[in-house]
């Protein structure tokens, strides 16, 4: 499954809904007015707070698309900015107080998608896909270009026409940077850290080594070796690769993964059907957060007003990350933004 065309799914009323709104204020209760709702159990217990982080009355999200936390604990939001809003800025940055700290992006408006953070040297770098343009940007916590990655000529695969549209990536421990052509042609395409061309392998289809929509992708250093772990999300499942784009085997457990974030051998996956799932090290269920699947009607509800949201559940889970203290935020693709945080109580 593909994510649908975000255009057609820009309504007026979505827009209207977002006009005039003051800032989302850190901490709210829930629309009842009662506590916060509580996910998970036993050791992955966790409070929820929907709408999290001070967003200035300038900025109306759009689908919020990324998410993830730099050393100084700051969260990194990025979104493809709401018709109504009276700034541009795609990316917002919050303290992990949830106060606002600054915004910049304007050029990454209605294509904001995939978001990773890398340290190099002394140095953090944020590396972004752009659907919309069609390019990956790597750029400082402060938004200056270092370069960008744009179509893939060198590959065979890539005649002119063929579409490409990347949506994530991942950075092996070498450098090397896979990026996924999620909402393109289904490839997974491979540079050096210079970003120079090295190779392409996947592909539309359901075979061992294709793909169908490979949305979010990561290295898995678990284990003895780094492999390669895409969400292929058009075929429901988790896929190995080695590092040079030889197959290796399925995961199962998800519906339509998006993403991934590891901390002490565990990944958070957020799905776009409406849940959020915790792998074992052993990529075993932990736990669905939030899950809505059963309801059928996510796909509608996410072109809902905020006040329409059931607080405790997931509408459709797009992006998410673990922050230093355990805690899990997640990001969804719906049109006025979520921002939900997911404090770690046990």
């Amino acid at each position: 499954m593909s994510e649908p065309s975000r255009r057609s799914f820009i309504r007026g009323a979505g827009a209207a809904a977002l006009a005039g709104r003051g800032p989302i204020i850190l901490g709210a209760t829930n629309k009842s007015g009662s506590a916060k709702p509580i996910l998970g159990e036993g050791a992955h217990t966790y409070e929820v707070t929907h709408d999290w982080g001070e967003l200035p009355a300038r900025i109306k999200y759009g689908n919020t698309h990324g998410v993830c936390e730099d050393s100084q604990a700051r969260i990194y939001v990025h979104h493809t900015v709401n018709d109504a809003s009276e700034s541009h800025d795609s990316m917002v940055v919050f303290d992990h107080q949830g106060k606002f700290v600054k915004s910049w992006g304007k050029e990454f408006q209605g294509g904001a998608h995939g978001l990773h953070i890398r340290k190099e040297g002394r140095q953090e770098f944020l590396y972004l896909c752009d659907t919309k343009r069609g390019i990956v940007v790597k750029t400082t916590l402060d938004g200056e270009e270092v370069y960008t990655l744009g179509y893939p000529n060198e590959s065979e695969a890539y005649k002119p026409g063929i579409k490409y549209s990347p949506t994530n990536l991942a950075i092996a421990p070498n450098g090397e940077i896979y990026v996924g052509d999620g909402y393109g042609s289904s490839y997974i395409n491979q540079y050096n850290s210079k970003g120079e061309y090295i190779r392409t392998f996947g592909g539309k289809g359901k075979e061992p080594g294709q793909l169908d929509c490979p949305h979010g992708i990561t290295v898995d250093l678990r284990g003895p070796a780094p492999l390669l772990l895409v969400a292929d999300r058009g075929n429901s499942r988790l896929q190995y690769f080695t590092l040079d784009g030889k197959h290796l085997s399925f995961v199962g457990g998800t519906n339509l993964p998006c993403h991934f974030s590891e901390r002490h051998g565990e990944f958070v996956i957020p799905d776009l059907g409406a849940r959020v799932t915790l792998l074992d090290r052993k990529n075993n269920v932990i736990l669905h957060l939030g899950d809505d699947s059963a309801a059928k009607t996510w796909m509608e509800a996410r072109k809902q007003t905020r006040d329409h949201f059931t607080p405790g559940k997931f509408v459709c889970p797009h992006g998410a990350c673990f922050d230093h203290r355990g805690n899990i935020f997640v990001v969804e693709w719906v049109e006025v933004g979520r921002v939900s945080r997911l404090r770690k109580v046990a």
